[in-house]
């Protein structure tokens, strides 16, 4: 694992100063990051990569002798600790961190070293890997505090923010307010008409009202299901060269119905890590434990199947971490890890839980239900079902209108006994046998023993049924009809009912420590485990997944509540607590607002780990009503917005921007959960991926109501996801934060995919239906993007956009005419083509607006 720069929260700290003379000095804030920084890859828990013996990441290790006789610290005595002497030293040879390493340290850093050492070098247990306990409520004593604070989140904030000589920016407005709720919680922003009914709601709950209306949405929890998705690096096929599609949008839909239950996130972790283990589980429980198949499956020839069985392993281990963990658990599959305290044993131990399914590694080939790996689960509609039903009549009436069956049995007896059943068809002995058949044909008929005369029927009916009886068939109408129907209903079968991969411990299999993490190479046989550094599970816990996922929620577990409402802070705020959502170890910032990420860990477990509790919380406080406004001054003594002074403010992902344009325009579709749909692609992408004739890799383009679903059921090739979703997770590892992007694929495509440009030609009609003058048709389709009324600037400069775009389009009818046809939706006759044209070049703007694009 390669060391990652410690963040510097430039300016936040500035009231600790932390290297100050005379300051408390804390092991967890101001030593563990330089050391972490620098020093514990070198001299942290690997020992096999331990420089001189010296070990400075526990202080048992620390006070130990090295190699050459030195002990790294020696409490109280700095003078006779190498740690002092050797970030101290002008020796090149001697000096520490090390030339080479490219890393230094400040007079200030060193200074504070030595200080450390003085006071008697106190180790603190990193903050992370305590179990979080609820901290009292901080008083607030000043009279525009009481004022602001709405419930005990900004009791926090504003304790911070007053101790920081700061004060909190005044509420958003209404339209904004309603319009950031909207997209937080459903992904969609609101009708104009929903926007005027909250302004004009004066009673003192109209806020709150709004809150519960959304938590209520079915859409609530296809909104929600966007970053598990990405967690659990879902997708719609399994990736590699053959890529072949699978089922798993059963166990997507299975989410969403989930969230929107408000499911408690104790359940819903352990359906998904241990379901089937639960006793007698439902349909849904199995369904659920789709989560931990939705890795890579490889389909070509050369894979040897046990690597990547292996493989697989490995990246469920790095997914459960991250998502339930928040550790880097991945460098322990070679190694002790180079920062936190995961051994390797630990990293098999705990891989043992998982390498109990009767999988092999390799997905298979030919139809698409073979494609997939089992243990997998049949989920069959009810059109599905009646479907099967319908052509198995079909076939059955067809055998009985021509006696299908009985003529297959009458031909099948005569084979049997040597003869050809038909000229045309060979006798048993003319064609090649199994060597198992020709072995039992050898011995006489009288002396086979039951099992073996059981074997024979069975090997040769199905010979015959696969390599004569087809060929035969053929020449009978009716038993032609009969076996076209059969091959249907195997076809539909194959392709239509969905075959969801799930987890099935039912393969018993040992488990070792691998060397260097290669699958050929074991050394000690382990079992299951946790990781050690954490609370033991409690007795009677079963040593399998289900153990493991019920160990997540011991009361006195430190990381599972934390890193859930660290995740829920940055879907609301744009960053967490912390930072590196995927990472609380021991080299991720300390979080600036410890106090109340410690509250909601409590608090998010006591309210029996209720989501929508938490996500309630959290919209309704003052802290996050804020407006985003932000003032020269919080730009220099807060650039990140970690003190929570003003609002967030970030850009809203492309899903959910393309989900606005197409609820703006009145083009979406509602319908919640199915199979994937095929919205709009270039031509040709696909095609590239076709490097052999063995699949066929045609864009299946859908249409009608398909075209607008949400992006959420927007089919996910993991080879090449869909191409106007610039910024998302390419869904082949867990990605539990998305960078924000500003890549030219962004314009290039909120400008120019035909979403877009479909989106703004309709609602440009809807404006020319509804409104009969332009000024009023330009009010209509800004409201209908961003919710609020354009001002008077925001008109007049609408306007001469509009005058300019006439002026063009009047001059260039063809022109104007493919503006007004962009997309598959009916064209609306509205009257004037121009006018049409000009003022979907409008909406076009108006859809890429900043405010547009940004949630506010």
């Amino acid at each position: 694992m390669k060391p990652r720069l410690f963040p510097v929260l430039a300016g936040l700290l500035s009231p600790l100063c932390l290297s100050a003379k005379g300051s408390e000095i804390s092991f967890n804030r101001d030593i563990r990051p330089i050391l972490s920084e620098n020093c514990f890859y070198c001299h942290g828990q690997d020992g096999n990569k331990r420089k001189g013996g010296l070990r400075l990441d526990e202080r048992d290790g620390a006070l130990q002798k090295g190699e050459s006789g030195e002990v790294a610290v020696v409490p109280g005595n700095p003078e006779a600790s190498a740690l002092v002497s050797r970030i101290f030293s002008k020796d090149q040879d001697e000096q520490m961190p090390p030339v080479k390493s490219n890393r230094h340290l400040t007079e200030e850093q060193r200074d504070l070293l030595k200080r450390w050492v003085a006071a008697g070098a106190p180790y603190e247990k990193h903050w992370a890997f305590v179990a979080p306990v609820r901290p009292a409520l901080p008083e607030v004593g000043s009279a525009e505090g009481r004022g602001w604070v709405r419930n005990p989140i900004d009791r926090f904030v504003f304790a911070k923010l007053e101790a920081s000589g700061l004060r909190p920016t005044e509420e958003a407005s209404r339209p904004t307010l309603i319009r950031r709720l909207s997209l937080d919680l459903t992904g969609l922003p609101p009708t104009p008409e929903e926007v005027d009914a909250f302004v004009a709601d004066s009673s003192p709950q109209a806020y709150e009202r709004v809150v519960e209306r959304l938590l209520a949405s079915p859409h609530y929890g296809e909104r929600m299901a966007l970053p598990w998705l990405d967690a659990a690096r879902y997708a719609d096929s399994n990736g590699f060269q053959q890529d072949g599609d699978t089922f798993q949008w059963v166990w997507r839909d299975w989410v969403v119905k989930a969230l929107n239950a408000d499911m408690p996130f104790d359940q819903f972790s352990i359906e998904q890590l241990a379901g089937d283990l639960l006793p007698q589980p439902t349909k849904e429980q199995l369904v659920a434990t789709a989560f931990n198949r939705n890795h890579l499956l490889n389909g070509e020839g050369g894979a040897i199947a046990e690597e990547q069985r292996f493989n697989i392993l490995f990246d469920r281990i790095d997914t459960t971490a991250t998502n339930w963990l928040g550790l880097t658990m991945a460098c322990a599959q070679c190694h002790d890890h180079k920062y936190d305290p995961i051994t390797q044993r630990d990293y098999y131990g705990l891989l043992h839980a998982f390498n109990q399914v009767s999988e092999n590694g390799l997905a298979g080939g030919g139809g698409r239900a073979k494609r997939i790996a089992p243990p997998m689960l049949e989920i069959a509609s009810d059109e599905d079902s009646a479907k099967l039903e319908e052509l198995k009549q079909k076939r059955l009436a067809a055998e009985t209108a021509g006696m299908v069956a009985a003529k297959k049995d009458l031909a099948f007896a005569a084979w049997m006994a040597g003869a050809s059943p038909d000229m045309r068809h060979p006798r048993r002995n003319d064609i090649g046998l199994p060597a198992n058949l020709s072995a039992i044909l050898r011995i006489k008929e009288s002396e086979r023993t039951a099992a073996q005369k059981k074997d024979l029927e069975k090997g040769m009916r199905d010979l015959f049924e696969r390599d004569l009886w087809p060929k035969i068939a053929k020449t009978d109408p009716t038993s032609k009809e009969a076996e076209e129907y059969r091959e249907a209903y195997e076809s539909y079968k194959s392709d239509r009912v969905p075959r969801v991969m799930i987890m099935k411990d039912d393969k018993a299999r040992e488990t070792f420590v691998l060397n260097r993490g290669e699958y050929l190479q074991p050394r000690e046989k382990v079992g299951f485990a946790t990781p050690a550094f954490l609370p033991a599970p409690g007795s009677g816990t079963p040593a399998n997944r289900l153990g493991f996922a019920r160990w997540l929620f011991q009361a006195d577990h430190p990381l599972t509540a934390r890193v859930q409402v660290n995740r829920m802070w940055q879907l609301f705020f744009g960053t967490g607590f912390v930072k590196t959502s995927e990472d609380l170890g021991v080299q991720s910032e300390i979080p600036v607002h410890q106090e109340l990420f410690d509250w909601l860990s409590v608090e998010f477990r006591e309210a029996g780990w209720s989501m929508k509790h938490l996500h309630r919380l959290i919209v309704c406080s003052a802290t996050y009503r804020q407006a985003s406004r932000v003032s020269p001054e919080l730009i220099q003594r807060d650039p990140e917005n970690r003190l929570m002074a003003r609002g967030a403010r970030f850009r809203a992902s492309a899903l959910i921007l393309r989900d606005a344009a197409l609820a703006a325009s009145g083009l979406l579709e509602r319908r919640v959960g199915g199979q994937p749909v095929y919205p709009y692609q270039p031509e040709g992408v696909w095609e590239t991926l076709a490097i052999t004739k063995e699949r066929d890799f045609t864009y299946p383009a859908s249409s009608g109501p398909d075209l607008y679903r949400r992006s959420l059921y927007t089919f996910w090739r993991r080879t090449l996801g869909p191409t106007n979703m610039f910024d998302a997770s390419n869904r082949q590892t867990c990605k539990v934060r998305q960078a924000a992007t500003n890549t030219p694929l962004h314009a290039l495509t909120t400008l120019n995919d035909p979403t877009w440009a479909e989106a703004a030609r309709v609602l440009a009609a809807r404006g020319m239906e509804e409104r009969s003058e332009t000024r009023e048709r330009l009010e209509f389709v800004f409201r209908r993007v961003l919710g609020r009324r354009p001002a008077a600037a925001d008109l007049e400069l609408l306007e001469r956009a509009y005058g300019r775009q006439l002026a063009l389009f009047g001059r260039d009818p063809e022109a104007a005419a493919s503006v007004t046809k962009a997309g598959q939706a009916p064209v609306a006759s509205v009257g004037n083509v121009a006018e049409h044209a000009a003022l979907s070049a409008v909406c076009l703007a108006i859809l890429n607006l900043d405010e547009a694009l940004t949630r506010e």
